[in-house]
């Protein structure tokens, strides 16, 4: 319950500390590519119930939806400035209104996309599925996209164990320092 006050607290100051500047993101997306400016992609929540998870489009439409790290040519489909969005992580911050409807916390496991079958039947066998996901996470200060899937619920189960409010405040400070190092970001 502290966690979701927190949470929800924390996300509507930002959102309204944000607003102008993602006001400004959505013109530029919207101006630099065709199609809607923010993506909604469907991911595996808690309890494994799928969700609508929204973040600032990077990838022109036709652009198929799988892991990013699953293309062979990631640059192919980045639109003008999804790059740019991607290497600061400012394609993340929409995340902050999955926050406020309580789909997502701070911190969690990354929510699965609907169709990574492999990584959603590890995590329910771990119990994994049973946390809320997080914009950030044990896992994703560890190696993010480039840990095998094994390694990453090993990390998955690592934060359900030992999950509290020092463990999380580590993994936030940990995550900005590597946003602000530009750390472990892909295309």
């Amino acid at each position: 319950m502290v966690k979701r006050i927190f949470d929800l607290t924390t996300a509507v100051l930002l959102l309204i500390c944000l607003i102008l500047p993602l006001f400004v993101l959505a013109i530029i997306i919207k101006l630099t590519s065709f199609g809607p400016a923010l993506y909604w992609s469907d991911r595996v929540g808690k309890n494994n119930k799928i969700f609508k998870m929204c973040k600032f489009r990077t990838m022109r439409i036709d652009a198929p939806a799988i892991a990013t790290h699953l293309f062979k040519d990631s640059d192919h489909y980045l639109t003008p400035i999804g790059s740019f969005l991607r290497k600061f992580s400012l394609d993340e911050l929409p995340q902050l209104f999955n926050i406020v409807s309580g789909d997502m916390t701070f911190v969690g496991p990354r929510p699965a996309l609907f169709n990574q079958d492999d990584l959603i039947e590890l995590r329910t066998e771990k119990n994994v599925h049973t946390l809320t996901p997080g914009i950030t996470g044990w896992a994703q200060i560890n190696g993010r996209d480039e840990l095998p899937i094994p390694i990453k619920v090993e990390f998955d189960e690592y934060y359900l164990k030992n999950r509290g409010f020092l463990l999380d405040a580590k993994i936030m400070l940990i995550t900005i320092l590597k946003v602000i190092k530009k750390e472990g970001v892909k295309h």
